[in-house]
């Protein structure tokens, strides 16, 4: 497991408001970067619930094995902290984590 990935999250659902994210938006990681000219915002809630599997999916760890897919492949999910109404003002977002190998053509 030596292939590195690039890791392209994208916000898919909000439940809520979010003052950061709107639906589309991107976060770029090339571990340890973020890359901020492929990156629309930064929310340190949503970071803070990520960022404990992004080195492992950065390096091939499957996200069926770290319990964020049901079936093997290059796309997972997370979701933010922020649990939304009625317990904060705020709302929680889904995002998805696609993994691109970092020598592909599609970067």
């Amino acid at each position: 497991m030596n292939k590195k990935y690039r890791l392209i999250i994208t916000v898919k659902e909000i439940r809520g408001r979010c003052p950061v994210f709107k639906l589309g938006d991107k976060i770029t990681v090339e571990s340890p970067k973020i890359i901020p000219e492929e990156t629309d915002a930064v929310c340190i809630h949503a970071l803070g619930s990520m960022l404990t599997m992004l080195v492992a999916l950065s390096r091939g760890i499957s996200f069926k094995t770290l319990g964020l897919a049901r079936e093997e492949g290059n796309e997972g999910y997370v979701q933010c902290l922020d649990p939304g109404s009625p317990y904060t003002d705020g709302g929680t977002v889904l995002f998805e984590i696609k993994r691109v190998p970092i020598d592909s053509p599609e970067r």
